[in-house]
């Protein structure tokens, strides 16, 4: 679960993070107001008009702007709020913008010059290991600089069971050229980041940029946080701050059936029970000259009625061209995913495409015959490499 800047940015101050403070947007007339009190907070009329969005690189789209005054902050909020924002990282037709940030503007006059770095914590699966990454080079694409400068990329990989250790900490700060206090503020810095990142049940944390400012605090000027989703239910505050209109419909459906789906870019749609299942059944429509739709796992208390839900979302993706419906009945009743299948296609109406189905297990035989009975143009199989050839036969028509 992605979250705004803004939602980020609150998560990191309740860990005691230092940040780019800021108050959130929804109108012209807000971010004026928000702007005033900007001004009245920080004693500056400069302010950043961020447009909040679930991706990066908004700068570059002309979704981060330079106001000079709080009237001219109304203004750009006016310009951004509604936009179609495009960045390297939305989809090609952009992200609908429906909130700003107003945020103080850090890069103040001082005694010294400021300087952005870049740091992100994240899960190494592979090490089974947390990992925090880090350049002296914050402001710019990471990807850019890893490619043309590997050697400013620091990596500090953290053994999950000892957790961060002060030495890693004062690493980091050591590798980015700190020294005096802000050497101290940025070993302060990471350590209650990755508190922050654990406590979360984060997997990720990106602060780009991380800034050392003129006075030689350490702050987070941008945060971008992913919640596993596996962690929410200890976390039901985090949960509250899901921002449905920035995901798929489809995965939301998805999520309020409490199915288990991820878009692929294939043309056989899967519904399967069971993760291990599934990646089976992707393998076997590969295999057979297909490309997997989609991962849809109903899991183990499949009735009727999941099912339905299941065959809906399918068919909502309009590349679909067959389904392939795998069911191992251990716990769940292949009768009830066969009057599944058969109750879908008659409150759904037309399924445009062929159905291909697979039952084996507890009551598989009660299922055949529910679906042999239904006089439904159904494709039924028995054994594994039987479903695949009927995927081969149907996407040749």
């Amino acid at each position: 679960m992605n979250l705004h800047e803004y939602q980020g940015k609150e998560l990191l101050k309740s860990y005691g993070v230092k940040i780019q403070e800021g108050i959130v947007a929804e109108t012209d007339a807000e971010a004026v107001a928000a702007a005033k009190k900007i001004k009245e907070l920080y004693n500056s009329d400069w302010c950043v008009i961020k447009a909040q969005i679930h991706a990066g690189g908004r700068g570059k789209g002309g979704g981060v702007k330079l106001a000079k005054s709080p009237e001219q902050a109304g203004q750009i909020a006016d310009d951004i709020l509604g936009m179609m924002l495009k960045t390297p990282q939305t989809p090609p037709e952009g992200k609908l913008v429906r909130k700003v940030l107003v945020a103080q503007d850090v890069f103040y006059p001082g005694a010294s010059d400021p300087k952005e770095f870049y740091i992100s914590i994240l899960t190494d699966r592979g090490r089974g290991c947390n990992v925090i990454i880090y350049s002296p080079d914050g402001g710019m694409d990471i990807e850019k600089v890893a490619e043309e400068t590997p050697e400013r990329v620091f990596t500090e990989n953290i053994d999950p069971l000892l957790g961060l250790r002060p030495f890693q900490a004062q690493k980091v700060a050591f590798n980015l050229g700190l020294s005096g206090q802000a050497y101290k503020e940025m070993v302060d810095f990471v350590q209650k980041l990755y508190a922050a990142f654990v406590g979360s049940d984060a997997s990720l944390f990106e602060i780009n940029p991380c800034l050392k400012t003129s006075d030689d605090r350490i702050i987070a000027v941008d945060a971008k946080v992913a919640l596993d989703d596996n962690g929410l239910f200890r976390h039901p505050n985090l949960e509250a701050l899901r921002d449905t209109s920035e995901e798929d419909p489809v995965d939301v459906e998805a999520r309020t059936h409490d199915l288990n789906y991820v878009k692929l870019d294939g043309n056989v749609g899967c519904m399967v029970n069971g993760a291990g299942l599934a990646m089976a059944t992707m393998d076997l429509i590969q295999l057979s000259g297909g490309e997997p739709a989609n991962f849809l796992d109903v899991g183990g208390t499949a009735d009727a009625q999941r099912v339905e839900n299941a065959m809906r979302i399918i068919l909502k993706d309009p590349h679909v061209k067959a389904i392939l419906i795998n069911i191992f009945g251990g716990i769940v009743r292949c009768d009830r995913v066969a009057q599944g299948v058969v109750d879908a296609y008659h409150t759904i109406g037309n399924i445009p495409v062929p159905v291909i189905v697979r039952l084996q297990g507890t009551n598989a035989d009660l299922g055949k015959k529910i679906i042999d009975e239904s006089g439904l143009k159904v494709y039924g199989a028995v054994e594994f490499q039987e479903a695949a050839d009927l995927v081969k036969k149907v996407l040749m028509g």
